[in-house]
């Protein structure tokens, strides 16, 4: 197994190619599942599955010690509608690697494999590594790492150090997200709420009925306008945005009874999600109901050793207003990886070639210097 660097950046670009020709929608990742597992096995690194995530410890992982936990995700969105390539054919043009998953996350998962594979053999340094290539990152599913954290094979693998109440100070994670090699600190938490609003049924030629549509545009109007007034220092204002709007109505001459709409509602940690949906709900006609409230704003110290780190590296800390598994995973995690954001779920999505070889680069030195 080499530790060669540039071998390790060519066989990230290799990984990755091989894992965008492979559909992995979330819940519908085997494919790729698989092909990582094989790549493991050509790395002469074991590897253990569970469900769709794949797991692996370092060869010397010593419980005494604090652990270093590499995620990052293998399932993608479906495809943008706009795409003028075939999204699962891998294609480098113009020193750019196109295709599905390319940018988020493949880029950062096959640098942060890569950068396990590094240290898989070292002598144990001050931490463990462990690597998590997981789930169902795309639709904060339930199978992906908050299920692999709960497993009992993984759990007994690493003597329990990522379980609350057991963790040695200084155990975290790097979440692998494409940042441009920036520190993500801070992110934002996620709220989906349905809206409902209820009218009555008339006639749409005469002056009859209640319109539950009308109603509903009172309610989007004050989503569109309200402004909660504690900013967090890190991530800003709560964002909220009204995303689709719906009515059972079928003909053109009925006043609707019922409205549907919902509601993407980025949150910080200047307010949990029960403060938001008491405010919403103190606000509006209508009746409101979330969709789930486990995707928490979180943070971690810039004192901890990875960000500190980063920090050495020349990389700047910032506030992130999307969502990862770094909100799933319950003990200190720092966001970072190569790629940028504003590529993710867009049509062609991409990832530059120099981008994928700093990434592998990046995070060896990163962890090196925890070590």
């Amino acid at each position: 197994m080499t530790t060669d660097l540039s071998i390790l950046q060519q066989q990230a670009r290799t990984l990755l190619a091989q894992l965008i020709a492979i559909p992995s929608f979330s819940k519908e990742e085997a494919g790729t599942a698989a092909a990582i597992t094989a790549f493991m096995q050509q790395a002469q690194v074991p590897a253990q599955r569970q469900q769709n995530n794949i797991w692996a410890v370092g060869k010397n992982f010593d419980p005494r010690k604090p652990s270093l936990l590499l995620n990052s995700h293998h399932d993608t969105v479906r495809p943008n509608t706009a795409c003028t390539i075939d999204p699962f054919t891998p294609l480098i043009s113009g020193g750019k690697l196109f295709g599905l998953g390319s940018n988020d996350a493949g880029g950062c998962l096959v640098s942060l494999i890569m950068t396990f594979v590094y240290f898989y053999h070292r002598p144990a340094g001050a931490c463990n590594i462990v690597l998590a290539a997981t789930a169902e990152e795309e639709i904060s599913g339930h199978n992906g790492i908050e299920a692999l954290l709960q497993d009992e094979t993984f759990t007994a693998a690493t003597h329990g150090a990522f379980q609350p109440g057991h963790l040695h100070p200084g155990t975290g994670a790097i979440v692998g997200e494409p940042t441009l090699l920036n520190l993500a600190v801070a992110e934002k938490g996620l709220l989906v709420i349905d809206g409902t609003t209820t009218g009555v049924a008339g006639h749409a030629a005469r002056e009859e009925g209640e319109s539950a549509l009308y109603k509903a545009m009172e309610d989007i109007q004050w989503f569109r306008t309200w402004r909660f007034p504690k900013l967090s220092p890190t991530l800003g204002a709560v964002k909220m945005s009204v995303t689709a709007v719906d009515t059972p109505n079928t003909a053109h001459n009925i006043v609707p009874a019922e409205c549907r709409y919902v509601v993407d509602i980025r949150l910080t940690d200047a307010y949990t999600h029960e403060e938001v949906l008491g405010v919403i709900r103190k606000s509006i006609h209508g009746e409101v109901v979330p969709r789930s409230t486990r995707i928490r704003a979180t943070a971690i110290d810039p004192a901890h050793p990875l960000v500190q780190s980063g920090l050495q590296a020349g990389a700047v800390m910032y506030g992130s207003p999307t969502s990862s598994d770094k909100a799933l995973i319950p003990f200190p995690a720092l966001k970072c990886g190569p790629g940028d954001s504003a590529r993710s779920h867009t049509a062609d999505e991409f990832i530059f070639l120099h981008e994928i070889d700093a990434g592998v680069k990046w995070y060896i030195d990163l962890v090196e210097r925890i070590m």
